[in-house]
């Protein structure tokens, strides 16, 4: 099996080259990383840096789902994927833990960090709890927009798509795999550290 990842980014070149070396330093490595810059302009500095990463920076926006549709149906050719914002980052053992199952699905905790993260805490009230690097988020049951799952199956389900107005995109691909008939596993373990922060602020 081949494993790929897909940093997405909009307004985060400050802080994507932490997201990157993430990626790059796992136990086990991914076989193919994409980087994508959605018209911002203010990851250019990347490439010089990370060579070895595929990157696809566009000079005009095309917004969360047109961008994510796009890099999964045109760009992503590997077994598994992830999407990755590039204000975050994983565990150095993630992929290791991920790969260890074939299902079509494999999902996983999240620890939230950054100053907003008790805004997570007042929305999902019994899923998490306080820990010394941040907030647990149990996502035993639910989706994330960082899930593993099976390149091919996604892109026969439609990939990423969501209703107009609304950011939903993750729910909706998962949702759409989910009546597909995919198989899922969930590792009760964080290994997505999720930046809860000013700049992605939305009580909504």
């Amino acid at each position: 099996m081949t494993y790929g990842c897909v940093i997405a980014s909009y307004k985060y070149g400050h802080l994507a080259a932490h997201a990157i070396e993430t990626v790059l330093e796992q136990t086990k490595q991914f076989d193919k990383v994409w980087f994508v810059d959605d018209g911002v302009g203010d990851c250019t500095h990347l490439p010089e840096l990370y060579p070895e990463v595929n990157y696809v920076l566009r000079t005009k926006n095309m917004g969360t789902v047109a961008n994510f549709q796009d890099m999964l149906m045109n760009e992503v050719d590997t077994d598994y994927v992830m999407f990755l914002g590039a204000d975050n980052w994983l565990r150095a053992d993630a992929l290791e833990q991920l790969s260890e199952w074939t299902t079509d699905i494999v999902m996983y905790d999240i620890m939230v960090v950054g100053d907003r993260r008790n805004e997570i805490e007042g929305r999902h009230p019994g899923e998490t709890q306080r820990d010394p690097e941040g907030l647990y988020w149990h996502r035993d049951g639910g989706h994330h927009g960082s899930m593993l799952y099976k390149t091919g199956m996604a892109k026969r389900a439609g990939g990423y798509q969501s209703p107009p107005g609304r950011s939903l995109e993750d729910m909706h691909l998962y949702n759409a795999l989910m009546n597909k008939g995919a198989t899922i596993k969930h590792l009760q373990k964080p290994l997505l550290y999720y930046r809860r922060h000013r700049e992605n602020y939305n009580p909504c």
